[in-house]
C-alpha cells in the first residue's frame, strides 16, 4: 500500500529518503527534477541517477465487536523507482528527464476476511514521465518547470454476496489503464553559501480510465443477466497537487540541515465512482463518498560528510491523514504517519557514487465506523519497512 497520506508514495530519491525526504530547499542533484526544478540549473555536471525502493508493508484489521474477527493483508513487495537524467545546454540552462512513481497502492486482503464484499484486492499504479527545463536567472535564483505525462492503471477485486450451488461467492474484477497530464514548477533561492530556500508546486493530475474491463465469475445462472459479460467502465481518480516550502542550512562545509513543509490537496478526492457501459445489478454506476481533506506533511533531515567519500544521513517526518472520521476504507486504511529514516552515500570515484536508505513508517492505530463511505468498520494498524538503493553517474 502507499506509505504516505492516502495513496501518495514519497520515495523519489535515495539520498533524500535518508534525509526524511526533504529537498525542496536543497540542491539535490538530478532528483531536483522532482523536488524543485529551479535547483536543477545549479548542477555543475551532467548526470544520470537510477534508484528503487522495496516496500514491505503489514496491515492488520480487527472487527469492532468484542472478540471480533481479525485479518492481515498479504501485500506483495512494492517497488517504486526513479530515473533522472540532466544535461547542460549552457552554464545557466539545463534540460532533464525524470521517470518516477509518486502515487500507487497495493493491498491484498484475500477472499476470506469479513470485509470481502467491500474489497479483496486493489492495485493502483501511476508512473510520471517529466521532461524539464531549468534556468539560472542570477547567481542566487533559479527557476524550472516540467511537463508531466502520467500513465498507470487500476485493478480492483471484490466478492459479491451471491453464491453458486457449491457455496462459492461471486466475484467482480475491474481492470483498466489510465493516463493524465500536469506540471511541476519550482523556484530556488540561494542568498548565501550557508542558506538556501525553495518553493515547489506539483499540479493535480486527473487519471482517467476509459473502457476498462469488468468481469464476473461464480455467478449463478439465474442471476447472470444482472451481471452481464462484456461490461466496461469509465472512472476518474485525482492525484492531488502538492505545494512545498523548503529551507536548507549549511552551518559547516560538512553538515547540511533541511526542513520541508508540504500541503497536499487531497480535497480534490470527493468520491470513487465507476460508470458502467450497461447496468450491473440494476445500476448504471457505483459510487462511494471519500471527501478527503487537504493535509500537511512536516519533514526534517540532515547530512554529515565524514570525509570526501562518505556521507551519513538521517531524517524524520509527520504525515497527516486526509481521511475524515467515518470515511476509512480497506483500500487505504489511512492514519497519521510517523517516519524515521537513515541513509548513507559513498563516492566510489570522481564520476560514480552509490546511495542507500532505510525508512520505517508507523501509522497510528485507527478505529472507524466507516458509515459514510461504504467502508468496513473496525480497527486498522499499518507499518512498513522500506530499504532502497540508488546509483549516480556524472559526466
Amino acid at each position: 500500500m502507499a506509505m504516505a497520506g492516502g495513496y501518495q508514495v514519497n520515495l523519489a530519491s535515495q539520498r533524500q529518503i535518508g534525509m526524511g525526504h526533504t529537498g525542496t530547499g536543497l540542491e539535490t542533484g538530478t532528483s531536483s527534477i522532482f523536488f524543485n526544478p529551479g535547483a536543477m540549473s545549479y548542477l555543475r555536471q551532467n548526470g544520470v541517477t537510477i534508484g528503487a525502493s522495496g516496500i514491505i508493508s503489514k496491515i492488520a484489521y480487527r472487527a469492532p465487536e468484542p472478540g471480533g474477527a481479525t485479518a492481515e493483508a498479504d501485500n506483495p513487495l512494492g517497488t517504486p523507482f526513479q530515473v533522472y537524467g540532466v544535461y547542460s545546454i549552457s552554464d545557466k540552462l539545463k534540460a532533464g528527464l525524470g521517470v518516477y512513481t509518486p502515487y500507487g497502492s497495493t493491498v491484498n486482503w484475500g477472499s476470506e476476511w469479513n470485509g470481502r464484499f467491500g474489497l479483496n484486492e486493489l492495485s493502483l499504479e501511476a508512473i510520471y514521465i517529466q521532461p524539464t527545463v531549468s534556468y539560472q536567472v542570477t547567481d542566487k535564483i533559479g527557476i524550472g518547470v516540467g511537463f508531466v505525462y502520467a500513465i498507470g492503471g487500476v485493478n480492483l477485486q471484490r466478492s459479491i454476496p451471491v453464491q453458486t450451488a457449491n457455496g462459492e461467492y461471486g466475484k467482480a474484477e475491474l481492470d483498466g489503464n489510465a493516463s493524465g497530464i500536469g506540471f511541476n514548477a519550482g523556484i530556488f533561492f540561494k542568498p548565501s553559501e550557508k542558506l538556501s530556500l525553495g518553493i515547489n508546486y506539483r499540479s493535480k493530475v486527473e487519471m482517467e480510465v476509459s473502457d476498462g474491463d469488468v468481469s464476473f465469475t461464480n455467478i449463478p445462472g439465474a442471476l447472470s443477466t444482472r451481471f452481464p459479460s462484456g461490461t466496461q467502465f469509465d472512472a476518474k481518480l485525482p492525484l492531488p497537487a502538492t505545494l512545498s516550502l523548503g529551507v536548507g542550512f549549511m552551518p559547516t562545509e560538512a553538515l547540511t540541515l533541511a526542513l520541508d513543509i508540504s500541503r497536499v490537496g487531497w480535497g480534490a478526492y470527493k468520491s470513487l465512482r465507476f460508470d458502467y457501459s450497461q447496468d450491473v445489478n440494476g445500476a448504471s454506476y457505483a459510487e462511494n463518498a471519500r471527501n478527503y481533506e487537504d493535509a500537511f506533511i512536516y519533514r526534517i533531515g540532515a547530512e554529515y560528510k565524514v570525509g570526501d567519500a562518505l556521507a551519513l544521513r538521517a531524517g524524520a517526518y509527520l504525515d497527516q491523514t486526509p481521511v475524515q472520521s467515518g470515511y476509512l476504507t480497506p483500500e487505504t486504511p489511512d492514519a497519521d504517519s510517523r517516519g524515521l529514516s537513515v541513509g548513507l552515500g559513498y563516492k566510489l570515484s570522481d564520476n560514480f557514487s552509490i546511495d542507500a536508505s532505510f525508512l520505517y513508517v508507523n501509522k497510528k492505530e485507527r478505529t472507524d465506523a466507516s458509515d459514510k463511505s461504504g467502508g468496513i468498520a473496525g480497527t486498522y494498524k499499518s507499518v512498513a519497512y522500506i530499504p532502497g538503493i540508488g546509483l549516480n553517474f556524472t559526466f
